[in-house]
């Protein structure tokens, strides 16, 4: 059976006020300076996706206008299906608070590499446990309708987060070990039943000097 390959990339940087607070799955727009800075980044991303692919987006701006500026830097534009399951953590009342105000509102303590626990549900939103349960379908739905392709997927540190769990079967916790760059790579492989991690975060390759 042949393979069916996913290329899951994190949106770009947002705007630097949103980067102040808890934004989750609040619709926040990408930063322009550092759309401007990442041209060589966005060239190489263009490059190095397949061709073709079945694209796909969750329903927030940031990842449709990062598919957009990838197009920009020499991708052939592809129609943009949208899958809003695959959409950042929603934070319920922590959206938009800011990253101070966090500590006296956790019942839980917080993970070594994250905020807050896997298991901490904010009021009005998700915990991540939850959200890594709404993803994992949306990854094997895709996989088998678009069995035998490739799929570019620009989604959320949170969402590639949850999708490399259920390709490992990680534990929520476990999944938060996982560091998610914006504009990072990951790719994934379903061989058959079977789920492999290609690579995470990858990134153009510069020769060693000398």
């Amino acid at each position: 059976m042949p393979e069916t390959r996913l290329f899951l990339i994190r949106h770009a940087l947002v705007e630097p006020s949103a980067r102040l607070t808890f934004y989750g799955s609040m619709d926040v727009a990408l930063c322009e300076l550092a759309l401007r800075q990442e041209a060589a980044l966005y060239r190489w991303l263009a490059g190095r996706l397949p061709r073709p692919a079945h694209w796909v987006t969750s329903h927030l701006a940031r990842t449709r206008a990062t598919a957009a500026a990838i197009f920009a830097a020499g991708y052939p534009e592809a129609p943009l299906a949208t899958e809003p399951d695959l959409a950042e953590q929603h934070l319920g009342e922590w959206q938009g608070i800011p990253h101070e105000a966090l500590a006296e509102r956790l019942r839980h303590p917080p993970h070594p590499f994250w905020p807050h626990a896997a298991e901490e549900r904010p009021p009005g939103g998700e915990s991540f446990a939850e959200m890594q349960a709404r993803v994992a379908p949306v990854l094997e739905r895709l996989a088998e309708t678009h069995a035998g392709q490739d799929i570019v997927i620009v989604a959320h540190g949170g969402s590639i987060r949850a999708a490399l769990a259920h390709a490992l079967g990680l534990t929520p916790h476990q999944a938060l070990i996982f560091s998610i760059r914006n504009l990072g790579l990951t790719r994934l492989e379903k061989h058959g039943a079977d789920w492999r991690v290609a690579t995470v975060n990858e990134e153009p390759w510069t020769p060693p000097a000398g």
